[in-house]
């Protein structure tokens, strides 16, 4: 089977999107797959070597789309904007290709904090109390106490800011403002931080790995997820009746959502059950990113991991 792997990406994300299309990559091709790449420029540039230099984005696009119609599957690996939001998945789906990972729509839906918080709750899930500020209203925001200021659209915690004075609200919101013109207030939520993987088998049965624990000391940002300091435990020490609502409301949001392939939902537990944090319906992808490490908890490889989602890859609905 011939495996088309794309990476890169035109977003802040664009690194941690190459370290999982190469570990990918290298093992589909330990499965025996024939595997070929992509990268996608910061600019948008989809370089295919030895072709597309010098082209210009919707230049480079259409020569790629070549190597897209020769692939049995897609496995985009880009995270973030322009990516993980499906648009690489409504690309496939016009071209008829089966791609790994979520649909248009569920991508789309995932990747907006906004709408994936309005979803949740919808399907009876908890989620921390927030408002929605426009980019242009920085200036008109009120503090009432201690909240966590993000985009809405924007993945590995960049432009995530924990404020507890007032002073430092308009800062956060600018850096917030720097990913995305719409940004999320939120109350800061007490509860260990629960991720939890949930993946859908060829065939449609899904099921989630065994949860991972987040250890970190304050906000769990883009430093600490790629500086090695984060601490994890895999599976996490959970009563039977915390794992229990902790997959429920995975799965249920899975399914809300309508993901496919794998994705991850990260909750905050609390006293009084579960809170959903957010989703990332194409999360990181290395060996030790987080998901693989969930996986390896119910012996699953990382090699077989990625050849069931290349297994339930499906053209996506148009």
């Amino acid at each position: 089977m011939r495996v088309l792997v794309i990476g890169g990406g035109q977003n802040s994300e664009h690194d941690v999107s190459l370290a999982s299309a190469a570990a990918v990559a290298e093992a589909l091709g330990v499965g025996g797959y024939e595997v070929s790449t992509v990268t996608i420029s910061r600019a948008g540039i989809w370089e295919v070597a030895g072709v597309s230099e010098g082209a210009t984005a919707a230049e480079s696009l259409a020569l790629a789309m070549t190597m897209i119609t020769r692939a049995d599957v897609v496995f985009p690996a880009v995270h973030g904007a322009l990516g993980e939001d499906g648009v690489l998945a409504a690309l496939c789906a016009l071209a008829g290709v089966r791609v790994v990972g979520s649909g248009p729509r569920a991508g789309a839906i995932g990747m907006d904090k906004w709408m994936t918080k309005l979803v949740a709750e919808a399907a009876g899930l908890r989620t921390a109390r927030g408002r929605l500020i426009g980019a242009a209203d920085c200036g008109d925001a009120e503090f009432d106490g201690a909240v966590v200021v993000k985009p809405v659209s924007a993945g590995s915690s960049y432009g995530v800011s924990l404020v507890r004075e007032e002073a430092d609200l308009a800062a956060a919101l600018r850096e917030a403002a720097r990913f995305d013109r719409r940004i999320l207030v939120e109350e800061v939520v007490h509860g260990r931080e629960i991720d939890l993987a949930v993946i859908r088998e060829a065939g449609g049965v899904r099921w989630a790995a065994p949860p991972l624990e987040i250890h970190a000391a304050g906000l769990f940002d883009t430093a600490m997820k790629y500086d090695g300091s984060a601490r994890f435990t895999v599976p996490a020490q959970l009563s039977i009746a915390e794992s229990g609502s902790l997959t429920r409301a995975a799965l249920a949001l899975f399914d809300a959502l309508g993901c496919g392939g794998v994705a991850r939902m990260d909750f905050f537990l609390t006293d009084e059950g579960p809170v959903l944090n957010e989703v990332n319906t194409m999360p990181g992808l290395t060996a030790a990113s987080q998901v693989p490490r969930m996986f390896a908890a119910a012996d699953v490889s990382y090699v077989d991991l990625v050849d069931r989602l290349v297994r339930a890859a499906e053209v996506p609905e148009r």
